[in-house]
């Protein structure tokens, strides 16, 4: 809901514990609630805007303003629930399949048709080339750093900040690296390795993490 232009796939598993009606209705029923849940929230973001701006000092308010109005500006694109089973072949294939379909729709994936310079290739495999060969398991490195080991590649010496950076947020939009860079304690940091994330994240948000921690004598 925060990220521009987000298209979003409902996935509804479990499909063999449900007779074929029943698929039906339930899919209909999570179509519905999304439905419900993006109207609320756009009622409650306009609700809030309108708090702010009637309030007697809006000036005080211009930071939160500016974050709500950006994010009423966020379009969010719900397509039709796929229901699958997960223990059926087929039906992964059919979700890959569709997925596919998706991505290659110009119209909700613009960037699809966007012809790279081939500057962005290059640093793309220098970025993976040093992820796996000069990294330590974190994946970790600041931005500067980057730009150095990137600069040591004769093709690649005239690449300045600047370039960097445009590169550096198509390849966080693709996936290959996260890149936070409107956090300003992390914009000096590229995590080349996302998945490193991944697994410190399962490790701090857990299910029942507060009892788990309790029962440690």
């Amino acid at each position: 809901m925060r990220v521009p232009n987000s298209v979003v796939l409902p996935v509804g598993t479990h499909v063999d514990c449900c007779q074929e009606e029943e698929v039906k209705e339930k899919s209909h029923d999570i179509m519905a609630k999304i439905a419900a849940m993006l109207a609320e929230r756009k009622s409650n973001l306009i609700h809030f805007i309108d708090n702010l701006e009637g309030s007697e000092e809006p000036k005080f308010y211009m930071d939160q303003w500016e974050r709500l109005k950006e994010m009423e500006s966020c379009t969010l694109s719900i397509l039709n629930l796929v229901a699958v089973n997960c223990t059926d072949h087929r039906d992964i294939k059919k979700l890959k399949a569709t997925i596919l379909e998706h991505v290659k729709n110009e119209e909700l994936f613009p960037e699809v048709i966007r012809v790279l310079p081939p500057v962005y290739r290059q640093v793309e495999a220098a970025i993976v080339d040093i992820a796996q060969s000069e990294m330590a398991d974190h994946g970790m490195m600041d931005l500067e750093h980057l730009l150095s080991k990137l600069s040591q590649h004769k093709h690649l010496a005239h690449v300045g900040r600047e370039l960097l950076q445009d590169i550096l947020r198509y390849l966080h939009r693709i996936g290959l690296v996260v890149w936070y860079e409107e956090i300003n304690h992390l914009e000096s940091t590229v995590f080349l390795q996302p998945t490193f994330l991944i697994t410190m994240f399962k490790l701090l948000v857990r299910y029942r993490l507060v009892q788990q921690l309790e029962s440690i004598s």
